[in-house]
């Protein structure tokens, strides 16, 4: 499985719909996420460029493409923002593959 984060920026009448009647969003989030087969991790609200942050699991970048689609095409976000995240230990063995790389 890998890791991703998911950042979006809610739009104006979403929040407006948020405000007025407050519902738990991660709920919302956990089945999208659970019905293309990831884990939500964390979900959280933020201050700044994005309104939420998602962290998540899935088996493969394609199945991750789906949920970004999925969530960006109901119109509750102005904007979306998927990153691929890797463990320290894949980031070593990057970076043992870069230097064996550079060696060659």
């Amino acid at each position: 499985m890998a890791f991703y984060m998911w950042s979006g920026a809610y739009t104006a009448d979403e929040v407006k719909a948020m405000v007025e009647t407050p519902q738990d969003r991660e709920v919302l989030a956990r089945q999208a996420i659970e019905s293309l087969g990831g884990k939500l991790h964390h979900y959280f609200f933020s201050f700044g460029q994005h309104d939420i942050i998602v962290i998540m699991e899935f088996a493969d970048d394609v199945d991750m493409a789906a949920l970004a689609l999925r969530v960006t095409s109901n119109g509750y976000f102005s904007h979306g923002e998927t990153t691929k995240l890797l463990t320290s230990a894949d980031a070593m063995s990057a970076m043992s593959r870069a230097k064996a790389a550079m060696e060659s």
